[in-house]
């Protein structure tokens, strides 16, 4: 594949540069924060912390980490940097409990934001020539708006068709001949079953996928593949630090690049917050040093991954980070054993199962419970009771062997578990534990 860029020399500059970039920006942004921001500057001064202590990135571990609650503290203007008379847009997390966390854009971030998307829609071989097919949501969520802009600066014809109605979905990639899909995976997954059920699939014309908003695994990759007959590119984002483009893949597939011209990157030990050295697991932490409306210093995304600084042959010499592995915040804690969705869904995958399960952890008796509920195929469903008791032993001793403990499984019908045009719900936690 002939590798694309949209901004070859700022994708591609040296690691020095790219340093100083970072170390001018957030020397800047410190400052800026410090001036116009009562929050930032309450939270500094508890620290004992002043803008003349950053001089440059390597000052960054100085400064006070900043998580989403004090975003729901500070909503809806405590965190703003700039009147509100300069900013032009606001977006929302998808978030369902608590007050919800809103973020802020000026025209410029909007532009920056823009590039950031453009770089990934290119990073996945899209150009001027393309049909962008747009199915993440619209409106509050970062999802559509993101994608929807990278590919106007792209150049590309772009298909605003937001989430949900999938029969109008399909109709539109086959008249319309959408070339790039972008989407949930889980959704991609069920577009490609849908297709597929209607024998469609030499209509299409996708040639490939840039896929976010939640955890997926290589093992669902290479199904959505192999269903829509595409390379499946992930994306990184989160509404707090801008949205979707934040990280995204490039055709070595080994890892996202981040935005280090707009984002500084760090790894922390999410209990102690210790800054922890490059290729250790532990926290991901950002730091926006362009952002004007809305800057975040040293926030917690509690996403678990790794980064890497390796020379990557696309020629791009932004910092890798791997799939996110969990988090640190929303992980499963059963019999005192950390588990992560992920990991079941390796193991389902493996196994020959579609990506459609959930998973319900309850308390009986004071003692954790943790059941998998599983689709099977259609092939697998017409198999005999004694088949069927046989693949939920094998499931059985597979996730125990993954997990360390017990987990019962269920095989369930085909399409019984409900599908999801959004962020599938993989997790049903009846303990009510928070």
């Amino acid at each position: 594949m002939t590798e694309h860029y949209y901004q070859p020399d700022i994708e591609c500059a040296s690691r020095e540069q790219i340093k100083k970039w970072q170390s001018e920006r957030l020397v800047k942004q410190v400052r800026h924060v410090y001036e116009h921001v009562p929050y930032y500057r309450k939270m500094m001064e508890e620290k004992q912390v002043t803008p003349d202590d950053i001089q440059s990135v390597e000052d960054l571990h100085k400064l006070p980490f900043i998580t989403k609650d004090d975003l729901r503290d500070a909503y809806p203007y405590g965190l703003l940097a700039k009147p509100l008379k300069d900013c032009v847009r606001i977006q929302s997390t998808s978030g369902t409990t608590g007050r919800r966390v809103v973020a802020f854009y000026t025209q410029h971030d909007l532009d920056l934001w823009d590039d950031c998307c453009a770089r990934a829609i290119m990073a996945a071989g899209g150009t001027n020539e393309d049909v962008v097919h747009v199915c993440y949501g619209y409106g509050l969520f970062t999802g559509g708006p993101g994608l929807n802009g990278g590919s106007h600066k792209v150049g590309s014809l772009t298909l605003p068709m937001s989430s949900g109605n999938t029969d109008r979905q399909i109709q539109f990639m086959c008249d319309l001949g959408s070339t790039i899909l972008c989407c949930t995976p889980s959704y991609a997954a069920y577009l490609g079953e849908s297709i597929n059920e209607r024998g469609l699939k030499d209509q299409i014309k996708l040639k490939a996928g840039i896929f976010g908003a939640e955890a997926w695994t290589e093992e669902m990759r290479r199904d959505i593949e192999k269903s829509l007959g595409i390379k499946a590119y992930d994306i990184y984002g989160l509404t707090e630090i801008s949205g979707p483009g934040v990280a995204f893949e490039c055709s070595e597939q080994t890892g996202m690049h981040i935005n280090e011209d707009h984002f500084i990157a760090e790894i922390i030990d999410p209990n102690t917050g210790e800054v922890l050295p490059e290729g250790e697991k532990g926290e991901l932490v950002f730091t926006s040093i362009t952002k004007e409306a809305f800057p975040l210093l040293r926030y917690r995304t509690r996403d678990i991954c790794v980064l890497s600084r390796e020379k990557c042959s696309c020629g791009r010499t932004h910092v890798k980070m791997s799939k996110p592995m969990g988090r640190s915040d929303d992980m499963l804690i059963v019999k005192g054993v950390n588990v992560f969705p992920s990991q079941i869904e390796t193991v389902l995958l493996n196994k020959g199962y579609a990506a459609n399960y959930q998973i319900i952890v309850d308390r009986v008796n004071n003692s954790d419970t943790i059941e998998v509920q599983v689709e099977m195929t259609p092939e697998m469903f017409s198999d005999s009771l004694g088949r069927m008791e046989e693949r939920e032993k094998e499931l059985v001793g597979a996730l125990k062997a993954m997990l360390g403990i017990y987990a019962k499984v269920k095989l369930v019908a085909p399409k019984s578990i409900e599908r999801s045009e959004g962020k599938a719900k993989r997790v049903v936690d009846k303990r009510h534990l928070y």
